[in-house]
This record gives C-alpha cells, sequence and structure tokens, in this order.
C-alpha cells in the first residue's frame, strides 16, 4: 500500500485496489480447499456415487448456514464501531453477545441439520444410490457446525478490530489438517464417505477452538471471558438490525440453489457428480473477482467519507474492468482446458461429460458475473447496500427459479438448469450497470 495503516485515498488506484484483494483472494481461496479436496478425494478412491453424495450436500450445507453468517456481518459492524470509538463497555457486551449468538445458532443448526437431513434430502430428489452416503455425510458436518458459526463469528470479531491476519493463519491450518486428515482418513483407513465428513468436522472445529483462544487471551478490551457469555438485549438488536439483510440474501440465494440442485439430482448420480465437480471449479475460478469486489467496497467507502469523488468515479471504472478483464482470462482458460480440470475430480466418463457441459454452458457468462460484482462492491462502498441485494434476490433467485420451474417441464434438459446462471447474471449485470450509470448512488450520498 502507498498509504499509512491502509488509507486508499491517494496514490495508484490500480495498485490499491490489487494488493488490498490479494489477502482476501488467499483467505477465500483456503477456505474453497475444504470442499474441494473433499471431492477429489473421494472421486478418486471411493468413486462417482459418493462424489455425487459430497458434492450435492453443500447447497443443502449453505442453506441452513448461511443465515447465521449474515447476522455475523452485523456483529462485525457493532464490534468495529465500538472499537474505533473506543466504548470499551459497549465492545465488551458485543463480544459477548456474539459468541452467545453463535454458540446458540450453531446449536440449533446441529440440532435441526441432524433431524431434517433425511426429509431434505427426500425433498430435493437425490437418487437412492446416493442417498445413503449423503445422509451420512450431512449428519456428521452438522454434528460438528458449532465449530464452523464459532470461526465465522470469531474471524469477524478480529477483523473488526483490524486483525485480518490471525484468522487467515488458522483458516491455513485448518485446511492443512483437512487435507492430512482425509488422506488418513479415507485412503489409510477406508472410512469412506464417513472419513471425509469427520475429517471437514475436525478441521472446523479446530478453527473455532483456536478462535476462542485467541479472544480468551488478549489483554484488549475485546477480551473473551467464558463466564461472561450471554446475550446483551441491545447489542443483539443492533446485530439483528443490520445483519438481517445480509442474512435474509444469503438464505434466499442458498434456497434457489437448493432448488437447482434438485433439478440436476433428477438426471442421475453421474450429472451430480460431475456438476458438484464443476461447482468447485466455479469456487476458485471465481475468487479473484469477488476479491476485487470486496476490495472496491472498502476503497469506495474511504474515498467517499474523504469526498473524493473523482477518486470514487475513477476507481469504480478501474475496478470493473479488472474485474471483466480476470473473468475474459477465466472463462478463456476454463474452456480451453475444460475435460482437464474435470479430470481431477474423477476418470469415469459420464461424469467428465456432465461436468464439462455445464463449465462449457456457465464459464462464458462470467463476464456478465464481473459486472455484478463490480458493480455490487461499488455501491456497497457508497453505502447503497440495499441495492444490490434487491437485485440479486429478483434475478439469481426469483428469476432463476422461474425459468427453471417454468422450462423444465417442457423441455426436460439439463441446459435449461445450465442457462439459467447465465441469464440471470446478464439481467443483474444489466440492471445493476443501469442503476450505475444514472449516478444516483454518488448525489445521493
Amino acid at each position: 500500500m502507498e498509504n499509512e495503516k491502509g488509507l486508499m485515498t491517494k496514490g495508484v488506484i490500480w495498485k490499491q485496489i490489487l494488493w488490498f484483494s490479494l489477502p482476501l483472494l488467499l483467505g477465500n481461496l483456503f477456505q474453497q480447499l475444504y470442499n474441494t479436496v473433499d471431492s477429489i478425494v473421494v472421486g478418486q478412491t471411493i468413486g462417482s456415487n459418493a462424489l455425487a453424495a459430497v458434492g450435492s450436500s453443500n447447497p443443502i450445507i449453505n442453506l441452513l448456514v448461511s443465515f447465521f453468517m449474515g447476522l455475523s456481518v452485523g456483529a462485525s459492524v457493532i464490534i468495529s464501531q465500538s472499537f474505533g470509538a473506543q466504548d470499551k463497555d459497549r465492545l465488551h457486551k458485543a463480544v459477548h453477545t456474539s459468541i452467545a449468538l453463535a454458540i446458540v445458532g450453531g446449536l440449533i443448526l446441529m440440532v435441526v441439520g441432524i433431524l431434517l437431513t433425511p426429509l431434505i434430502l427426500t425433498w430435493v430428489g437425490t437418487p437412492p444410490e446416493v442417498m445413503d452416503g449423503s445422509k451420512l455425510y450431512l449428519r456428521i458436518y452438522f454434528a460438528g457446525i458449532l465449530g464452523v458459526v464459532i470461526y465465522n463469528i470469531g474471524s469477524g470479531i478480529l477483523r473488526a478490530i483490524g486483525d485480518s491476519k490471525t484468522p487467515l493463519y488458522f483458516l491455513i491450518a485448518s485446511a492443512l489438517t483437512n487435507i492430512i486428515l482425509d488422506l488418513v482418513f479415507v485412503i489409510a483407513l477406508q472410512m469412506g464417505v464417513a472419513g471425509v465428513a469427520w475429517a471437514t468436522t475436525i478441521s472446523q472445529a479446530l478453527s473455532g477452538i483456536l478462535i476462542l483462544i485467541v479472544l480468551s487471551r488478549t489483554d484488549e478490551a475485546y477480551r473473551l471471558v467464558f463466564r461472561e457469555i450471554r446475550f446483551d438485549s441491545s447489542s443483539l438488536k443492533q446485530i439483528i438490525k443490520i445483519g438481517l439483510p445480509s442474512g435474509l440474501q444469503n438464505a434466499v440465494i442458498s434456497f434457489s440453489n437448493v432448488i437447482v440442485q434438485s433439478n440436476i439430482n433428477s438426471f442421475g448420480p453421474s450429472a451430480m457428480a460431475g456438476c458438484g465437480s464443476y461447482t468447485k471449479i466455479d469456487g476458485f475460478a471465481i475468487l479473484p473477482i469477488m476479491s476485487f469486489s470486496m476490495a472496491m467496497t472498502t476503497f469506495i467507502g474511504q474515498n467517499m467519507g474523504a469526498n473524493e469523488y473523482e477518486r470514487v468515479n475513477k476507481g469504480a471504472k478501474i475496478g470493473l474492468l479488472m474485474c471483466c478483464g480476470t473473468a475474459v482470462v477465466i472463462s478463456g482458460i476454463l474452456l480451453l482446458f475444460a475435460p482437464n480440470f474435470l479430470r481431477v475430480f474423477s476418470n469415469e466418463e459420464d461424469v467428465i461429460y456432465y461436468g464439462t457441459y455445464m463449465l462449457r454452458s456457465v464459464a462464458p457468462g462470467y463476464i456478465f458475473l464481473a459486472v455484478s460484482h463490480a458493480l455490487s462492491g461499488t455501491l456497497r462502498g457508497a453505502g447503497k447496500t440495499m441495492v444490490p441485494m434487491v437485485i440479486m434476490i429478483a434475478t439469481w433467485c426469483i428469476m432463476r427459479m422461474t425459468w427453471i420451474i417454468t422450462l423444465m417441464p417442457v423441455y426436460q434438459d439439463i441446459y435449461v438448469v445450465f442457462s439459467g446462471y447465465v441469464v440471470t447474471w446478464f439481467s443483474s449485470a444489466l440492471i445493476i450497470f443501469i442503476y450505475y450509470k444514472k449516478g444516483h448512488w454518488l448525489q445521493e450520498v
């Protein structure tokens, strides 16, 4: 960074966005490693049915977890405000309320997840041949979900007080632990799908425990005292007020993904395995775009606060070009080497066929996804958080589900599911670009 204390109100814009986004990219990269390593180990050592069981479980996990992760945004905002204002009493209450929320939320998810797993799997049309594996994987995962929630809330606390490195270190340690345990449980001990689930559960529990240790051993005002973990009504109301929109957005988008997954499930285990494998590739492919978008939010926010409106306009345009240029390069690489990427997960031809089919159908639409994320990051930095939320829900959820529900009974072709992504990405990009060009997001601040 060219400025002290992370300020981006002066200096070369593209360098600032790039350097700020790199730590975010690294953290997201290791986060993505979790389920990807699981899928690779399962696909190469157990088979396509097990790969389908693991891959098809992710939308269900996200559906139940994403709401509480959205609430963590509210916790981070309250904690960062309290920390910045040096309001130690408010900070203390916010930290302990956040951890209490994590514990209660984690326990609720554990019970609901374990009890409703068979019902949810039946509802999304999981084929009988992968039902047992999916049920086993999900129940073990939800048995350890508390660690996931505590890590996410705890890392949000640390980032709110300016510590982005510690959560990253713990995430790296957890990801490496997951890889080692996958190899031990699945290959050495032949535990199958259960081994993959336990490896993930133990690794995530480790990250949650490490976060609690760090918070409890600091001498700062945000120190966690276990016997004082309780809800403060004022802090809880503020957390819910700020975090609820993000939680609802996450939950609605996750629900639409479950609908998409249920339609993929109807084409059998090979389609589930192939599309699940591509989803892992997609997760890595969009990481640079997501990281640029988050960096743009900080850049725009700082320059808006400093009344540097010319830099705001330049930064928005440069960030948009960076996102779109990255999307074009990534799309080209994926389209060129599509089958090779899929063979990392499985050597079965049907699995590779469906994964390649989805990749070649969806990857050309990354340019629209880049526009959506870049301009969403810009608008959030300008304080217009409701605009991207409404657009995303309207297009990525309502429009996508309508597209699939309307056309699938008529055509019965999996391409209908794939094309739904591109159509809704294009729609969101078009709407948000029109809003961006009108300039109200800048004038109204």
